[in-house]
């Protein structure tokens, strides 16, 4: 399946390093202000599309995330603006080469091969983005299982933040962080993220 479902390319992916409460709890991290760091447009691809695993990396995750795609262009939003300025919601896997991320310190590398940023399957208005339920399967098997009422940031207060750093473009994605739960991929293995109200993107480790 093809990214026809965005109306348009994203000129880039925003992502949150630390966003649910379990998550944080997982890591024994303390909760942070909002770590911004992106993924080029090359990352992207779509459902039943191929994650091609790079020949530099030893271990590579999956990270189940929800996505908000932006309709206009946007600067400096207070948090009641946001949602003017959102097109809808839809999946998200931030796929991670965890070995790199530890060896580089800065996450570039990691984060940022070509197919590490599948979304879809579809896009989706009418959910309530703070309160969905949002899980990954690993070949069949239930990996990660949290809610976005989970969420250390809001939609809202994640938006606002990137805007005030950043001019939003329309199509730009912004990422919310994953849950707890986050595992390695190996050639081969299916990876499916599944967002209560969005449906499921399904990709495959090649």
């Amino acid at each position: 399946m093809s990214l026809s479902f965005l109306k348009r390319s994203p000129t880039k992916v925003v992502l949150v390093g630390l966003n649910y409460r379990d998550h944080a709890k997982e890591l024994k991290m303390r909760l942070p202000e909002p770590i911004l760091f992106l993924k080029p447009p090359t990352a992207v691809i779509g459902p039943e599309e191929n994650i091609v695993y790079p020949a530099q990396a030893t271990r590579v995750d999956y990270e189940a995330e929800l996505a908000v795609v932006i309709k206009t262009k946007c600067k400096d939003l207070g948090q009641d603006e946001v949602m003017e300025h959102v097109e809808g919601f839809t999946c998200l896997n931030d796929v991670t080469a965890r070995d790199l991320q530890s060896k580089d310190v800065q996450w570039t590398r990691a984060k940022s091969f070509d197919t590490f940023c599948p979304v879809g399957p579809q896009i989706v208005k009418d959910i309530e983005p703070n309160n969905v339920k949002i899980q990954s399967y690993l070949n069949g098997e239930l990996r990660q299982d949290s809610n976005t009422s989970n969420f250390i940031f809001s939609v809202e207060e994640l938006v606002s933040f990137a805007s005030k750093v950043m001019t939003l473009l329309p199509g730009d994605i912004i990422a919310t962080g994953t849950p707890s739960g986050i595992g390695a991929m190996k050639r081969g293995d299916t990876i499916e993220i599944k967002i209560e109200g969005i449906g499921t993107l399904r990709n495959y480790v090649k």
